[in-house]
């Protein structure tokens, strides 16, 4: 759209030029005629005037017309801040009244399998604190972190991520596979930083894992699409219901199917501002009760 906008701008001035050129490059003294314009004071001064009103109205147009994206790009930033407090306060205030929970239990009861069942509530509930931290850092480092730029081995860090994933308790009951093409050619390479890359693949890896259930399968593959290398997690877990799915890369944003499952609702986010710091999108596509395809689109180094 900005670029539409000058193309309109500057395209009478860019066709007076090019008839202004062709008429000098075509001028004949003896048989072309001049064309003189003549007009009394007061008809210039009105011109004059018309003119610096019309340049004028236009300032205070584009003027406005800036304010408005300025304001609106505030109130949306505002509304993004208050949501992510919100979900904050709300993954704060779980643990926190567990452990309260759990102290107390332990201060009244002087069982010994009680005191240990509430002294394993109050580890797993410091653990999601301490993992929700880490998150939240690790998010607010790649707002400012400067992304080395080397060549990475596409098919070198997707392996990487795949065997990982294979090694997690829940894959054993799960049919996980690897598609990389090797003929005609194997996947190029990316531009970026491999171990931001192979976070970005393991928690979507991850995600799959958590979500999906018993008997599921879990599909890791990649392929060249032109200027830029897709790189897809699918799963037939439960799917994404269509009102969530513009909201999962969300920070802090769990969904209904998410409300039970462990996880700082950050691991989206973190793939998502990965991939942006990239120069590249994320996309999904998802169906209840067949399956999640989550892509990551990156372009070729």
């Amino acid at each position: 759209m900005r670029v539409w906008r000058w193309v309109i701008v500057s395209a009478p001035g860019v066709v007076g030029i090019l008839v202004a050129w062709y008429l000098f490059q075509a001028y004949d003294p003896v048989n072309d005629h001049i064309v003189y314009l003549r007009s009394d004071i007061g008809t210039l001064v009105l011109i004059g005037g018309v003119a610096l009103s019309g340049l004028a109205a236009l300032g205070i147009f584009l003027f406005q017309r800036q304010e408005h994206i300025r304001r609106e790009a505030a109130e949306t930033a505002n509304d993004e801040r208050r949501r992510f407090l919100r979900r904050l306060d709300h993954e704060l205030k779980n643990p926190l009244t567990a452990i309260r929970a759990g102290l107390v239990n332990l201060a009244d009861s002087s069982d010994g399998e009680a005191r240990k069942a509430a002294l394993l509530s109050v580890e797993s509930q410091t653990l999601r604190l301490s993992r929700l931290s880490a998150d939240l850092r690790k998010l607010a480092e790649l707002e400012v972190r400067l992304v080395e730029h080397s060549a990475v081995d596409t098919s070198a860090f997707l392996r990487d991520a795949f065997n990982m994933a294979q090694e997690q308790p829940a894959a054993a009951e799960r049919t996980l596979s690897l598609s990389i093409p090797s003929a005609p050619w194997p996947l190029p390479n990316i531009q970026g930083d491999s171990d931001l890359l192979f976070l970005a693949v393991h928690n979507l890896l991850e995600n799959a894992l958590k979500f999906s259930k018993k008997g599921d399968t879990i599909e890791l593959r990649a392929f060249e699409d032109g200027p830029e290398i897709v790189i897809e997690v699918a799963d037939t877990g439960p799917g994404i219901p269509k009102e969530e799915q513009p909201h999962v890369w969300e920070d802090l944003y769990r969904g209904e199917t998410a409300q039970n499952v462990p996880g700082s609702g950050l691991g989206l986010a973190l793939v998502r501002a990965i991939v942006e710091r990239h120069n590249g999108r994320v996309s999904l596509r998802s169906r209840l009760g067949q399956g999640t395809v989550f892509a990551l689109h990156l372009p070729i180094a």
